[in-house]
């Protein structure tokens, strides 16, 4: 099978003259055109036979090439028509890439529900398919992509995405760093992350003003299983970071004192061992779970 000529600027240049386009910042477009990052970040994905890939963001259509090359099915998602237009050409000879024009997110916390049809309609096709997402994701929507596809009831068996080094760096934090937070907790909670690679702006054209990453997030189903409402345990995670610099005991009271009362969520801090001067960013991700689900047990109790 064919594939697309190679992703570097003088490449996308010409294309984009040809058309007479120009980057929209809007969309956060910064094309990697470093062949090698290109297939690292595809290698990283480890595409199957088996796999459906969704793929956030389709640009020029390197990436999806040599993600095509290799998976049951690329369900990739484009805002931009020009670009889609453009990358419906470089891949033509790929039967196997399902195309969609339209933005991936119906708003910050939910997927566009064609993202999701058209996803589910591909993993139906045969029970032994799996779902994974590999995208050079655009900065603007890198979190809420990521955040709200392991929402899903069948979330991702892998994410491989490019984002600022500063969001990955987020995601793989620990207990105590400045970097640790509610984004930490959600991905860590359910899967094995690490930081691939570091990448200069210079490896991307236009040249963004910061370092990106690669970053892997490997779904594991056993860590996950922990979590008896994932919804809920999303937004616990969310409430307890929410003033960071606030003593646990106030975040909680802010979050459940209307339907606990102050002595409600004392009793569960006490149940906890958790004292006055505790701070959520100190806990670690296990004991941020048992947390959660001794609140979510206290307030089915109310």
């Amino acid at each position: 099978m064919s594939r697309p000529e190679r992703q570097t600027v003088s490449w996308i240049r010409r294309r984009f003259d040809q058309v007479g386009l120009s980057p929209d910042t809007r969309h956060g477009q910064n094309f990697l055109v470093d062949l090698n990052l290109i297939r690292l970040l595809a290698e990283s994905a480890d595409p199957g036979p088996a796999d459906v890939i969704l793929e956030v963001g389709t640009g020029m259509g390197s990436l999806t090439a040599l993600l095509a090359e290799k998976a049951a099915v690329v369900v990739t998602v484009e805002i931009d028509e020009h670009l889609h237009q453009l990358a419906r050409e470089e891949l033509e000879a790929f039967e196997n890439v399902v195309f969609l024009r339209l933005d991936a997110l119906r708003n910050k916390n939910h997927f566009a529900p064609a993202v999701i049809e058209a996803v589910q309609a591909e993993l139906a096709r045969d029970p032994a398919r799996r779902f994974k997402l590999a995208a050079n994701l655009p900065y603007n929507i890198a979190t809420p992509v990521i955040s709200n596809l392991l929402l899903w009831p069948t979330p991702p068996a892998s994410l491989t995405v490019t984002i600022q080094k500063e969001l990955g760096e987020r995601i793989v934090a620990q207990p105590g760093s400045k970097d640790y937070g509610a984004l930490s907790v959600w991905i860590q909670c359910q899967c094995r992350a690490r930081i691939v690679r570091i990448m200069p702006p210079t490896v991307f054209w236009p040249r963004p003003k910061v370092d990106s990453a690669i970053v892997q997030m490997d779904l594991d189903p056993e860590l996950r299983a922990r979590i008896p409402d994932v919804a809920f345990f999303h937004q616990f995670a969310r409430q307890m970071f929410f003033h960071r610099r606030k003593f646990l005991r106030s975040v909680a009271i802010s979050a459940f004192g209307d339907q606990l009362g102050k002595p409600g969520v004392d009793a569960v801090l006490g149940k906890m061992g958790l004292g006055a001067d505790a701070r959520t960013e100190q806990l670690p991700v296990e004991r941020i779970l048992e947390l959660g689900e001794a609140f979510r047990e206290a307030l089915a109790a109310v």
